[in-house]
């Protein structure tokens, strides 16, 4: 039987990626602030925001699936 601290360091961990996604891509303004920025690049910004935060999800979960009972 799992417990709830299992889920809770699953969860945290997979929010954790998430942020972590977000947040590389946020440094594309940095790069190509003509391009990405909170104006008139807010919408191309947004989109590399998302795909970065799914591509951190599905990498954390090809680590760590979620959790499972274990068989008795």
């Amino acid at each position: 039987m799992l417990s709830l601290n299992d889920w809770k360091v699953w969860l945290k961990g997979l929010l954790h990626a998430g942020i972590s996604g977000g947040t590389v891509a946020l440094s594309t303004t940095l790069v190509a602030h003509d391009t990405f920025n909170f104006g008139e690049g807010l919408g191309k910004l947004l989109s590399v925001v998302g795909a970065s935060v799914v591509v951190s999800i599905g990498k954390y979960l090809s680590t760590k699936p979620m959790p499972e009972d274990l068989p008795d």
